[in-house]
């Protein structure tokens, strides 16, 4: 009898910006001008809605983004609505990942702080995972394709590191991690088709949970996601879905995949 093997999950989001719940172009945040963001969504509803909202349907693994400043009171809203439900990144380092913890989030999500000076410190790494532990943290390894690689990209995907993400340097950050977070930054936010050459790649090379994000914009992708990655891979959707004003993909239908393949959700 042939082993059922584990299927890609729809993983959401909440994207904060400036305290409001958005859905930005991720190739257009630029510290340095404001005016070069492109923002496809705005919503009107409370950070806490999508949190509840998540929370109704037991969509675990939800991972909450403070894009730059001014978005730490938002994200205490939505763990204040799903205690130890979500996932909470941007700006997390040493000093106040367990801040964050305490506050209520599953996980910690971490990038910028284990690249100072854009080159990846395996020292950082390992105080980071030793202080909140190794099931409590989420390494973002997201990236822009140079080539015919992925390098990680740091500082809200405006500067590139010294690391690659490949089989190499994902073992390595295995050891102190329990997921990765993918964002594809050269088509976060597009809605113009997944990256599915990282995707076949990621479905390759990762050895743990790992959860890809950009270009989605289909329901469909959710099967090709599945395909590419033998189902190692879970999908997010941003500016495609409903919730956040898109046109393309229901969030209803998204919950209903995670229905039909119930076991995705114990990833």
């Amino acid at each position: 009898m042939a082993i059922p093997h584990s299927r890609t999950a729809f993983r959401p989001c909440i994207d904060l910006h400036s305290g409001q719940v958005k859905q930005i172009v991720g190739g257009s945040l630029n510290d340095k001008d404001e005016s070069q963001l492109k923002t496809n969504f705005v919503s009107s509803e409370p950070p806490s809605y999508y949190a509840n909202l998540y929370r109704k349907h037991n969509l675990t693994g939800a991972h909450v983004i403070k894009l730059g400043p001014g978005n730490d009171d938002a994200a205490k809203e939505c763990l204040r609505t799903w205690p130890d439900g979500l996932q909470v990144g941007g700006g997390i380092t040493l000093d106040n990942a367990q801040f964050w913890i305490d506050a209520g989030a599953a996980k910690v999500i971490v990038t910028s702080y284990l690249f100072p000076g854009a080159k990846f410190s395996l020292e950082r790494l390992q105080a980071i995972s030793e202080a909140v532990g190794k099931d409590r943290l989420v390494v973002d390894v997201s990236c822009r394709k140079r080539g015919t690689e992925w390098i990680v990209a740091m500082d809200k995907w405006q500067t590139m590191t010294d690391m690659k993400v490949n089989k190499e340097s994902l073992d390595i950050l295995a050891k102190y991690c329990s997921e990765f977070l993918v964002h594809a930054a050269d088509v976060e936010g597009l809605c113009k088709g997944i990256d599915e050459g990282l995707v076949k790649a990621l479905g390759e090379w990762t050895s743990i949970p790992t959860t890809y994000a950009g270009g989605a914009n289909a329901l469909g992708d959710l099967e090709l996601v599945d395909s590419l990655s033998g189902g190692k891979v879970d999908l997010t959707y941003g500016s495609a879905l409903d919730v956040f004003g898109g046109k393309t993909v229901k969030f209803a239908d998204c919950v209903a995949w995670n229905q039909a393949h119930t076991h995705a959700q114990a990833k």
